[in-house]
C-alpha cells in the first residue's frame, strides 16, 4: 500500500500565475487533500538556490492556501516551512511543473531544482518537476504539454514515496514531449552533459545605440527529432530525446569524496 502524503507544499519558478503551477496544484490533489502553494509573484528562472538577502520578502495571500512571494522558489520554501507552517510543517515539496526540461547542467541553474533543494534541507522528500520542450523550428513546438506530467506524476510519485531515501537526496523528475496517447518507460538515469555549444550569448543593440546580451539556447534534435549529438548512454538527455520519462535522484552533498584522501596527504 502506498505510504499516505498528508500535506504537500507546491512552489516553482515560473511564478505563481505560470500553466505549470497548475499542473503541479492537479497532481498534488491527486495524492492530498491539503495542499499549499508558496510561489514566486513574478518569474524566478534560473535563480538557482539563492535567497533574497538584500531586500525586503513580501507574502501575499492570494486566497487560502495560495500564497504569491516577492523571492526565490528558495525564499517561498523557506517561508512556508519556517514561518507559515512551521507548527504543520508539509512531508512532501513538489517544485514545478517547470516549462522546459531541467537536465544536465540545468540542475545548478534551476529555481525548480531549488525548490526542491531547500525542501530536502528541512529533512523533507522533495520532487522537482519539469515538462520538456524539444523545439525542432516547427511551429508550436514551445508549446509544453503539461497533460503528460499531469498524466503519470501521481502514480510515479506514489511508487517513489514508498521508497527509503538516503539523507540529504532529492528526486529530479523529466517528462518527455510526446503525445498523451504514448506510453513512456520510467528511465532511472544520471544527469547527462550538455554539448557546450548549446548555450549561447547573443549581443543586440538597444535603441539607444548601448549594447545587450540575450541568453540563446540551441535545439537539441533536428527537424527529424534526431539529436544534434551524441549524449552519454544512460544519462538524463537520452532518455528525455528518446520519449521516456526521466528519474535521475539529486543529492545535496557536493563533496568530491575521491579527492579527501588525497588531499590530505599534502595539507595535513
Amino acid at each position: 500500500m502506498p505510504k499516505p502524503v498528508r500535506r504537500i507544499l507546491v512552489t516553482n519558478d515560473d511564478g505563481i500565475d505560470a500553466p505549470g503551477l497548475v499542473s503541479a496544484v492537479k497532481i498534488a490533489k491527486a495524492l492530498s487533500d491539503d495542499v499549499w502553494v508558496f510561489a514566486p509573484a513574478e518569474e524566478m528562472s534560473g535563480a538557482s538556490h539563492s535567497l533574497s538577502l538584500s531586500k525586503p520578502m513580501r507574502v501575499i495571500e492570494i486566497e487560502p492556501k495560495r500564497y504569491a512571494e516577492t523571492g526565490t522558489p528558495t525564499d517561498c520554501v523557506m517561508v512556508a516551512t519556517r514561518h507559515v507552517l512551521r507548527d504543520n510543517p508539509p512531508d512532501l515539496v513538489l517544485s514545478g511543473v517547470n516549462f522546459g526540461q531541467n537536465i544536465a547542467e540545468d540542475v545548478s541553474y534551476s529555481g525548480t531544482v531549488a525548490g526542491a533543494k531547500e525542501g530536502t534541507v528541512f529533512g523533507i522528500k522533495s520532487i522537482a518537476m519539469s515538462q520538456a520542450v524539444l523545439f525542432t523550428g516547427k511551429p508550436g513546438q514551445w508549446t509544453p504539454r503539461f497533460e503528460i506530467a499531469e498524466k503519470h506524476a501521481p502514480s510515479l510519485i506514489e511508487e517513489l514515496l514508498n521508497l527509503d531515501w538516503p539523507k540529504e537526496t532529492f528526486i529530479n523528475v523529466n517528462f518527455p514531449h510526446i503525445s498523451v496517447d504514448d506510453s513512456p518507460q520510467i528511465r532511472v538515469v544520471k544527469q547527462g552533459k550538455r554539448d557546450r555549444t548549446i548555450l549561447g550569448l547573443e549581443e543586440r543593440i538597444d535603441p539607444r545605440g548601448r549594447s545587450y546580451f540575450w541568453y540563446n539556447f540551441d535545439r537539441l534534435v533536428d527537424e527529424n527529432g534526431d539529436l544534434v549529438y551524441t549524449p552519454g548512454k544512460g544519462s538524463d538527455i537520452e532518455a528525455i530525446v528518446q520519449g521516456h520519462i526521466a528519474v535521475t535522484p539529486l543529492q545535496m552533498d557536493h563533496t568530491q569524496s575521491e579527492m579527501v584522501a588525497s588531499l590530505a596527504t599534502i595539507f595535513e
